[in-house]
């Protein structure tokens, strides 16, 4: 038999059938729903007297416009409490497992699933949520659908799709003190553009990538579909077994034996052929900051906002234009000349407890620079928080002057009351800086946890390493 990619073993693997027209039908593991997009999906199957086909491959909980703060008092916006009353309304009906606000497990999807265990490697995982492809990281095929998907996957267990092509991402080197998955991520993305990888499944592979922390990997994933990806994977290995055998709900005994030794197959064969091929020197790698309304807009710390000028492409050459109207920015202007109005810290992309450490360890004994209106951390999940306050982590933000917050999506696409206001400039760890994506007349920039917290504290960019 030839040698394979991990992303053909796994689509063989839940390859149910083959359709005349290229399509296969999938079988699909586990399925992540939220408050946003599911609640056509419930009122369909009932239109359609259909319930759905397992129960126990569904997790839910409500994390896109769940308040961060007080939460006690509800939720006040009347269509974020509708869709949240229809997310606990729909589980309740058909049985399916729900953490609720109350429950101290809430928290982002792409988060709580790899920490309570639900994600495993050799899955298929689906979910309302284009960051999906996070879980990927656990050398699992997952990746985002629509709001009929989620009805059909309910229904059918199945999802029918096209095959997709495979690219490997060899990163080798060492990264620098405080250069992060997140800075890789967006350099990859500098580099192939936001259609770079449409169409592919991506595999991350390559030193860089063998040495990092599964939450290191989770965000070189979960910024896969930045690049137009449709999934992204690492290959399983000592690390992801270390990562998953401490999780509720991981195999035990016999059954952790039985599934490591499949679970060790999980990678591709010597000599396995790609697609397509990028390497990535992770030494030359700095920290990274967009400037524009694309993650592609990016440059190092180094850098300047480009001119418009520059490109040849007349359509790019809108595009830049646009972007500096936008985000109010010159040609020419240094990146480190960039002043902000507000920090946030969180979102699927980075709120795992690792990010929180390495933001608390840049700002401790400093405090938020007084141009700073508003810096904001959120821990991705309610246990995250409480390993955090454990750590002390909360103290060092507080006393730094950040907010320090209940688990949700947050200011990511301020969806809840956190979010910015027209002409605001943010300093974020999240994984979009569109027009609007934090609040109407916003300004994102994309950064890592560390090169935020070194922003709040400077009030503007700054080389982390001078913080």
């Amino acid at each position: 038999m030839s040698p394979i990619t991990l992303f053909e073993k796994l689509w063989h693997r839940h390859a149910v059938l083959n359709t005349d027209d290229g399509q296969t039908l999938l079988y699909i593991d586990l399925q992540l729903i939220n408050e946003v997009t599911s609640p056509q999906a419930f009122d369909a199957l009932r239109m359609n007297g259909l319930s759905p086909w397992r129960v126990d491959s569904v997790l839910a909980t409500a994390d896109h416009n769940v308040p961060t703060k007080d939460r006690l008092k509800g939720i006040t916006d009347n269509i974020a409490r509708r869709q949240v009353q229809a997310l606990e309304q729909n589980c309740a009906e058909f049985n399916l497992t729900l953490f609720g606000m109350d429950d101290h497990r809430q928290g982002i999807l792409h988060v709580i699933g790899p920490e309570q265990g639900f994600t495993l490697p050799g899955m298929s995982i689906v979910c309302g949520d284009s960051h999906t492809t996070t879980h990927g990281a656990f050398a699992a095929l997952a990746f985002g659908i629509g709001t009929s998907e989620i009805e059909h996957v309910l229904a059918t267990q199945c999802l029918s799709m096209k095959k997709l092509k495979s690219m490997r991402v060899t990163i080798n080197g060492k990264l620098d003190p405080y250069i992060t998955s997140k800075d890789l991520a967006l350099a990859l993305i500098g580099k192939i553009g936001t259609a770079g990888a449409t169409g592919y499944a991506i595999e991350f592979a390559g030193s860089t990538v063998e040495s990092m922390s599964m939450e290191a990997r989770m965000t070189l994933c979960n910024l896969a579909i930045e690049a137009g990806a449709r999934c992204a994977m690492v290959a399983f290995d000592d690390t992801t077994a270390a990562y998953i055998r401490v999780k509720p709900m991981a195999p035990t005994g016999q059954r952790w034996s039985d599934a490591e030794r499949y679970w060790r197959t999980l990678c591709s064969d010597q000599g396995a052929v790609f697609d397509a091929e990028i390497r990535m020197d992770a030494g030359s790698i700095k920290s990274h900051v967009t400037w524009g309304t694309s993650p592609e807009m990016v440059v190092d710390i180094d850098g300047c906002v480009p001119s418009p000028q520059e490109e040849h492409d007349p359509v790019k050459r809108h595009s830049i234009d646009r972007a500096l109207k936008y985000m109010d920015l010159q040609p020419g202007t240094a990146i480190r000349d960039i002043v902000l109005d507000k920090v946030f810290i969180g979102s699927c992309t980075n709120s795992r407890i690792e990010d929180l450490r390495l933001a608390a360890s840049v700002v401790a004994g400093k405090k938020v620079a007084k141009n700073i209106k508003q810096a904001l951390v959120v821990p991705g999940s309610g246990l995250i928080k409480k390993q955090a306050e454990s750590e002390l982590l909360d103290r060092v933000f507080i006393d730094a002057g950040f907010e320090w917050r209940d688990a949700g999506c947050s200011m990511c696409l301020g969806m809840n009351e956190d979010r910015l206001t027209a002409g605001e400039r943010c300093a974020s760890t999240s994984n979009r800086n569109f027009e609007g994506r934090q609040g109407p007349g916003g300004r994102t920039h994309l950064v890592s946890p560390a090169m935020a917290a070194a922003a709040a504290i400077a009030g503007h960019f700054v080389d982390v390493g001078e913080v």
